[in-house]
């Protein structure tokens, strides 16, 4: 390493700056006038900038200011240094504008099937450095989560508790009931809910909101719900229906394109509850991030 480096806290931006400017115009009354200084003002700051650097780095001449060997050298390494700013400026500006970033986005089941994926996939095409950290939660889970911050977007059915909360709506999915085509409710095209609950259901995890939805529905209608096997996700419903070990509610997004490879039926609910209406929520005491921001515009969008 040289011996007596330049101290890096006697030269700043715009010492740099007006040292291009008098380089390229030759003269510091016009390099000042470039860079809004008083020429007083710029002929002290190339004075300290020289002491500073230790070297001639210019010559006063007749026809104005000539760089020195040196003084080329320190323009090439000025003119580099503003590259490397400007750089510098431009890629945080994407992280502030959301062009970069990265955004944690908590969903239930029903959107993370249905809705998202088409609607990420357009979103990351836009901005392809922005990583998407895609969790599927349950409803409460998802709303303490984007409250506490652990998530910045959070999407859920209404319903659910939302103070601390801003939301807006996303979604509407369609709950319908799906059977095989061999189960006695595959007669029907459009039916009460009240009259399915004769028959054994297929239903997922305790916990989830589309469980607690259909649990309430029956107590309203006066009638247990024989639910006879619970797993964790839509498609091992659509296995364990197709296999007649029941019928299940599910979203009609989530099933419809296996409705003839596994030989399954859908039947429409008349109930008014049947039609769920999604949210998108952020936190109300939190400002959100550049890249946060532009996926919930472009979820609402999409």
């Amino acid at each position: 390493m040289a011996g007596n480096p330049i101290n890096p806290a006697r030269i700043d931006f715009t010492t740099l700056r007006l040292f291009c400017a008098v380089a390229q115009t030759g003269s510091i009354t016009k390099g000042a006038e470039r860079c809004h200084l008083a020429l007083s003002a710029a002929s002290r700051r190339m004075s300290d900038f020289e002491a500073a650097s230790k070297a001639c780095l210019m010559e006063r001449t007749a026809q104005g200011i000539r760089l020195t060997p040196a003084g080329h050298v320190a323009l090439q390494h000025a003119m580099r240094l503003f590259q490397g700013f400007e750089l510098f400026s431009n890629e945080l500006s994407e992280y502030s504008s959301g062009s970069r970033g990265h955004v944690r986005l908590w969903a239930n089941m029903s959107a993370l099937v249905e809705f998202l994926p088409a609607a990420l996939a357009g979103f990351l095409q836009r901005y392809p450095e922005t990583r998407v950290e895609v969790e599927e939660q349950l409803t409460g889970d998802i709303v303490r989560a984007v409250v506490e911050g652990m998530a910045d977007v959070g999407i859920f059915v209404a319903g659910a508790p939302t103070h601390g909360l801003n939301v807006r709506p996303y979604r509407v999915d369609e709950l319908v009931v799906l059977c095989s085509q061999a189960h006695p409710l595959a007669a029907h095209d459009r039916i009460g809910f009240r009259h399915c609950l004769a028959h054994d259901f297929v239903g997922l995890n305790r916990g989830s909101s589309l469980l607690n939805t259909i649990t309430t529905a029956a107590q309203e209608a006066g009638f247990p719900l024989r639910l006879r096997v619970q797993v964790r996700s839509f498609d091992a419903m659509c296995e364990m229906i197709a296999a007649n070990l029941g019928i299940g509610v599910l979203p009609l997004g989530t099933c419809a394109r296996k409705l003839g490879p596994w030989g399954l039926k859908v039947v429409h609910l008349d109930d008014a509850w049947a039609r769920r209406q999604l949210l998108i929520a952020t936190s109300a005491n939190r400002t959100l991030s550049g890249s946060a921001s532009l996926l919930v515009e472009h979820l609402a969008k999409a």
